[in-house]
């Protein structure tokens, strides 16, 4: 069945009816949910106009790169406007057709890293059900299977940077994870030993104040942490010690202080936040709403790392969690 519904029905649910269970908008404040609904729109309306014909962006490198294409296309559809007849389906419409065009019809691989392979997978499996597009169902397919197909020649059980890499990292790794829960979700078939081993993998970079790693467990930073964390509560491991340390560290790392923020570990930091708990999710969301606010220029994008395009995905993404409309983002 389509998971399709409108902008329109989609925020009646949001600011009238009381819902059981997994709330949207779990902030009461009506407020400030027309206020997050209307820089999230800002946002979109930047990506609308700044978007090629191709389908792409090209306000940096890496505009035109099928990773970032995939952000915001799941930027796009994460607000719940419907891709087939809303007012950002040719939108869509031109950004899936650019990431199909860039897959490989023999081997599945998509872009020129497993970077990018790993979010236009995950673009993928979100967009299909959602549209018409017959295409997408083999695409996804064969995305999928690069990907396992990858890690079995993984010497590690992860994945790095292309798919015959035999080292790994949690960044890459982590990538893919989540692009095989997405697929799984979408009905794509996914071997739990391929979850199991990625995770294991993982694990092996965590230390014992229960960061992540980059190829070990050592050098801990915020946004491999939230990967990990991330994967954790998505494989259901929640009533772990790994779990729970990973949660002490976020506790610990992620409070927003002087240092500004750095958008990509704002969408994976979101993700995390969200999984850990109501409390922890109110407070940062807040904290991370009024920053994007207070940063978000004129024309709706955010400045940052590696171009506009990304850096206004990433905020936007960071912000989709309010909508929970893609079933990446459901608890």
């Amino acid at each position: 069945m389509k998971r399709k519904i409108s902008i329109t029905i989609l925020l009646y649910f949001v600011l009238f009816l009381p819902l059981n269970g997994q709330d949207l908008f779990e902030q009461s404040n009506d407020l400030l949910v027309q206020e997050i609904d209307e820089t999230y729109r800002k946002g979109l309306g930047f990506l609308a106009e700044s978007q090629e014909e191709s389908g792409c962006w090209s306000d940096s490198s890496y505009g035109s790169q099928p990773g970032v294409v995939g952000t915001a296309i799941l930027a796009f559809l994460a607000r719940g406007d419907d891709p087939e007849f809303g007012p950002y389906c040719l939108h869509l419409k031109r950004a899936m057709g650019f990431l199909l065009k860039q897959q490989n019809q023999k081997t599945g691989y998509i872009g020129n890293s497993m970077y990018n392979h790993g979010f236009a997978t995950l673009a993928l499996a979100e967009a299909y059900g959602l549209t018409n597009d017959l295409r997408l169902g083999p695409a996804l397919e064969k995305a999928t299977k690069l990907i396992i197909s990858s890690q079995k020649s993984n010497s590690k059980g992860g994945w790095r940077y292309s798919p015959e890499s035999q080292d790994a990292d949690t960044t890459v790794s982590g990538a893919q994870l989540i692009a095989l829960f997405a697929a799984r979700n979408a009905g794509i078939k996914v071997p739990q030993e391929a979850i199991d081993k990625g995770k294991a993998f993982l694990l092996s970079c965590q230390d014992s104040s229960g960061g992540f790693g980059y190829t070990t467990a050592s050098g801990a930073n915020l946004p491999r942490s939230a990967i990990g964390s991330l994967i954790l509560s998505l494989a259901k491991d929640t009533n772990t010690d790994a779990y729970r340390n990973s949660i002490d560290y976020l506790k610990k790392n992620s409070p927003f202080g002087d240092q500004g923020h750095k958008f990509y570990s704002l969408y994976y930091t979101s993700q995390a936040m969200f999984r850990a708990s109501p409390s922890m999710w109110n407070s940062w969301n807040y904290q991370n709403f009024k920053r994007l606010q207070s940063t978000q220029t004129e024309n709706g994008s955010w400045n940052g790392n590696y171009g506009k395009t990304f850096t206004t995905t990433a905020g936007l993404l960071s912000l989709a969690l309010n909508y929970r409309y893609l079933p990446i983002y459901e608890r």
